[in-house]
């Protein structure tokens, strides 16, 4: 009896080292043991559940649409010769024998842009390389090509460059209309020069403008994590089409304060065609310093409405002079449309072909007249210009 008993120990604690044995290097093994023997009722093991989250399908994942935007957004490299102030050791050929050529200096900066047309045409920040002498555009397959300015609009801070390089990947033009606050937005760029980086973030805002950013705003406002180095890269809606190009931040710091402003793609793709076709975006102009209708304004003038802008200033000799329309009128609509403040009379007015008549309803006093004014062309943007 004592001899079964120390067999059957020897046998029990055998099987148990087996066992452990067996669930330490197989676990489906066992596992599949004990489903067996439980009917084959659903029994995950550890292997299975890690595996799960990989074979899933992937629940508000981007990446498609980051996939489709990434290599038409492509980095910009600018580069300036900054002249150093001459002394009188730079003539002496023995200290430039030794010294070199110490008048000049080389100066880069970074920025972003979009490829928009397979011609070539890449679309970035006025900012990016207004000051630059040697324009160089990396894409994201590694290619690189110097780029020639095809022309600028300081007015919206946009520019298209051309470069010349095969097979080139361009973005699809999203509807900026169509947005709305809340959409899922991705923003991608270079920030900090560390390389292609997409952000994630919402529409904080729409249709922002009295920023003091360009004279022609209408900005879209994003969380979205925007540094320097992003501008003129691409904001893409959850589909991977482009709803604007990034162009500015809010910040003490200069970093990400989670307030980003992007020119919507209505605006670039006006700008843009104009400037393709002619080197040049062009406006209507009609010569008038406007201001807005400022509570103390509209009491001390005695005004019964809130809306229009008030002529401050009329350029004489100017379309406006000669149409008759004089310092004090309050300009409450363009061609029908009305005027609610000066920057909805500066969008409307350089919406007007030049040499076109359009018809402009003033209030003077307290009567308003139809004056007819032949739109003349706006001229390039100085520090302070007339609308």
């Amino acid at each position: 009896m004592r001899r079964l008993w120390l067999l059957f120990a020897q046998t029990v604690t055998v099987g148990l080292a087996l066992w452990f044995i067996v669930a330490s290097l197989k676990p489906e093994w066992a596992i599949s043991l004990l489903g067996g023997a439980r009917g084959d009722r659903a029994v995950n093991s550890p292997a299975q559940i890690l595996q799960a989250p990989a074979t899933a399908p992937a629940q508000d994942s981007y990446r498609e649409a980051a996939r489709r935007a990434m290599p038409a957004v492509v980095n910009i490299f600018t580069t300036k010769g900054a002249r150093q102030p001459k002394t009188p050791f730079m003539d002496d050929p023995l200290f430039r024998r030794f010294f070199g050529d110490q008048q000049e200096d080389r100066q880069f900066s970074l920025g972003s842009g979009v490829v928009i047309s397979p011609q070539g045409y890449v679309l970035t920040n006025n900012h990016v390389i207004e000051t630059a002498d040697e324009i160089e555009v990396a894409l994201a397959d590694g290619r690189k090509a110097v780029a020639k300015v095809v022309g600028t609009d300081p007015e919206t801070d946009l520019a298209v460059v051309k470069i010349d390089l095969p097979n080139l990947p361009a973005i699809t033009l999203g509807n900026a209309d169509q947005a709305r606050v809340g959409d899922v937005v991705l923003a991608i760029g270079n920030p900090f020069g560390v390389g292609q980086t997409v952000t994630m973030g919402i529409v904080s805002a729409l249709g922002r403008n009295h920023l003091g950013i360009n004279t022609f705003e209408n900005f879209i406002q994003t969380d979205a994590a925007i540094n320097p180095g992003n501008s003129g890269g691409a904001l893409i809606d959850s589909s991977g089409n482009l709803l604007g190009i990034n162009t500015a931040i809010y910040s003490r710091s200069g970093g990400s304060l989670g307030i980003g402003f992007a020119i919507p793609v209505t605006t670039v793709k006006d700008v843009m065609e104009s400037i393709i076709a002619t080197g040049q975006k062009v406006r209507g102009w009609i010569g008038v310093e406007p201001q807005d209708i400022t509570p103390e304004l509209a009491e001390s003038f005695g005004l019964t409405r809130k809306s229009g802008a008030i002529i401050a200033g009329v350029l004489k000799g100017g379309p406006a002079d000669k149409a008759g329309i004089r310092p004090g009128d309050i300009l409450v609509a363009v061609e029908g449309k009305p005027v609610s403040d000066t920057t909805d009379m500066l969008n409307l007015i350089a919406q007007l072909a030049p040499g076109n008549k359009a018809k402009m309803t003033v209030l003077r006093k307290t009567q308003e007249s139809t004056l007819e004014v032949t739109v003349g062309k706006r001229p390039k943007p100085r520090r302070e210009t007339q609308e």
